[in-house]
């Protein structure tokens, strides 16, 4: 038996047993347990290969081959969750470059950032960069595409600008932030 047939062997034990004492049980007779009449030496009998109506499969290799799989199963499953935006009628350009960058993200296979400017329902300017990826893996993007709620930056995202009223910013007169710009023109020439 080559080793890739040796290993469907061990997969169908792995998959069949829950633990390894369950193996080794099902490969103990009443006989053995007449003559023997000690459960745990029969197992030790059937561990070593010398008692037993199957494949002898070491510890080792049953759990390690048992942590693999239960490894492939979850993988397979969070591979499996269906797209947000599958299935959607996306009539807004936005949503449409979102919907073909979702799965690449969702999958690690590309990092999205979204510069985002837009105006919030007090009227005020709010703009901010969101990590596409990790916005997917925190929250569910149904209401988005299905237009029910705006993507917005939050206090949570890169960061978050967000320019506040006139009155607003006299009542913050003692804050710490000052902000400066520099702003250069290119030399006019003279001829």
């Amino acid at each position: 038996m080559d080793q890739e047939e040796a290993l469907t062997a061990v997969d169908n034990i792995v998959t069949q047993f829950n633990t390894y004492e369950d193996f080794l049980d099902s490969q103990i007779t009443t006989m053995d347990l007449y003559y023997l009449e000690d459960e745990g030496l029969a197992r030790q009998l059937v561990e070593l290969g010398y008692r037993g109506t199957g494949e002898v499969v070491k510890r080792e290799d049953f759990e390690a081959r048992k942590a693999t799989i239960e490894i492939a199963r979850l993988a397979e499953k969070t591979q499996k969750k269906t797209l947000t935006s599958a299935g959607k009628d996306l009539q807004d350009n936005f949503l449409k470059a979102l919907a073909a960058r979702e799965e690449d993200n969702r999958n690690g296979k590309m990092s999205s950032v979204i510069f985002i400017r837009d105006r919030n329902s007090h009227g005020q300017e709010v703009s901010g960069y969101i990590d596409y990826a990790h916005r997917l893996k925190m929250e569910d993007f149904e209401v988005y595409f299905s237009g029910k709620r705006r993507l917005l930056p939050r206090h949570t995202d890169m960061r978050l600008n967000q320019v506040t009223t006139l009155p607003e910013l006299l009542s913050r007169q003692n804050s710490t932030y000052k902000l400066s710009f520099l702003i250069t023109f290119p030399e006019e020439r003279l001829n």
